[in-house]
């Protein structure tokens, strides 16, 4: 760090000229302030800025005001901290938007449509990084304990849980967005996600037809997985009301697949083992058995001349938190799932 002089008091004054903006708080005033001192060259790269006491001296703002307004500088970039006692400049390209957080499940094909949209969709000057819980509370909390208050913005796919729940309402509304999965907050958080059991339910019956002509529906699903329960709920409450034959099982045994039979999978691994299968039998799918599987992607589409499955749109979900790390405006957005009927039944 060089300590080199400068006219800290040109730094007050670009504060204190935005004391008449109402709509600014006073925390706003600070890092506006700070930024402005970057443009106009009061400040450069290395430059240290006004202790937490003397910005209290200087105006009078309260010490939690001024913290908050040196952490936000700090997790956009801008500023760093010696000792949480000096604070100095380290960037002068104070249009840099924040570095974001983004959590997820695993990287499948389907989230990293997500991601691929959100990235577009901001720019190559937002820094995004990216982690992954893969449904495991443990590995959860201690990725989120490593990166809160690092970052300017949290978006998250989240584990249904107390624990977490806890974890997530520690953020601020305006710094944290819910993806994929939703998980209650209170009202002043951001989610965009998809709904499971009730859409579910409409995909099963709009298939009744199709699935009537097979002998046997057979789902696959493993408990505690990052696979909806509700699917489950859904798949059961079909099965009753239509009075079609049906099961959960919990994985396929690769060498076991049957005709007339419809299998089930969200797991992509399982898709591609039953598929094998078919295709070493020599079988045609949609006529001797069929397949339907959750969560499209390209592969799917053209895989086996076309595999059936019912999706919400991760392109959509990715561009609406893109705009929501540009404007920083509440959204609450559930994507609707939908059938996308192939080949394969």
């Amino acid at each position: 760090m060089n300590n080199k002089p400068h006219d800290q008091s040109l730094i007050f004054e670009k504060i204190r000229s935005l004391e008449h903006v109402q709509s600014l708080s006073k925390h706003e005033q600070l890092v506006q302030g700070v930024l402005d001192a970057i443009d106009a060259g009061n400040l450069n790269a290395n430059d240290v800025l006004p202790s937490v006491n003397n910005m209290v001296k200087e105006l009078g703002y309260a010490r939690e005001t001024i913290v908050k307004a040196y952490k936000e500088l700090i997790e956009r970039g801008v500023i760093a901290s010696k000792n949480r006692k000096a604070y100095f400049v380290i960037s002068e390209n104070t249009k840099q938007q924040q570095k974001v957080a983004l959590l997820m499940y695993a990287f499948d094909t389907f989230q990293e449509t997500l991601y691929q949209h959100l990235k577009e969709n901001l720019g190559s000057d937002t820094q995004v990084d990216l982690y992954f819980h893969h449904n495991n509370p443990e590995v959860f909390e201690a990725i989120f304990n490593r990166i809160v208050g690092h970052y300017g913005l949290y978006i998250v796919a989240p584990i249904p849980s107390e624990r977490i729940k806890e974890l997530l309402i520690s953020i601020p509304p305006f710094k944290l967005l819910i993806i994929d999965r939703y998980i209650n907050l209170g009202t002043d958080y951001s989610y965009i996600v998809q709904e499971f059991e009730d859409s579910s339910y409409q995909i099963f019956n709009e298939l009744k037809n199709k699935l009537s002509n097979y002998k046997e529906i057979i789902f696959f699903f493993r408990k505690n997985t990052a696979e909806p329960q509700e699917i489950v709920k859904s798949f059961r409450k079909f099965l009753k009301k239509t009075g079609l034959n049906g099961k959960i099982e919990t994985n396929y045994k690769p060498g076991t697949i049957k005709k007339h039979i419809v299998y089930f999978t969200i797991h992509n691994p399982e898709l591609y083992a039953i598929l094998k299968d078919v295709m070493d039998k020599n079988w045609e799918l949609g006529k001797d058995l069929a397949v339907l599987a959750h969560n499209d992607d390209v592969i799917k589409e053209i895989l086996a001349g076309g595999i059936t499955t019912f999706s919400t749109d991760f392109k959509r979900m990715g561009q609406l938190a893109a705009t929501f790390i540009k404007k920083r405006e509440k959204v609450q957005v559930i994507i609707p799932t939908v059938l996308y009927p192939r080949k394969s039944l």
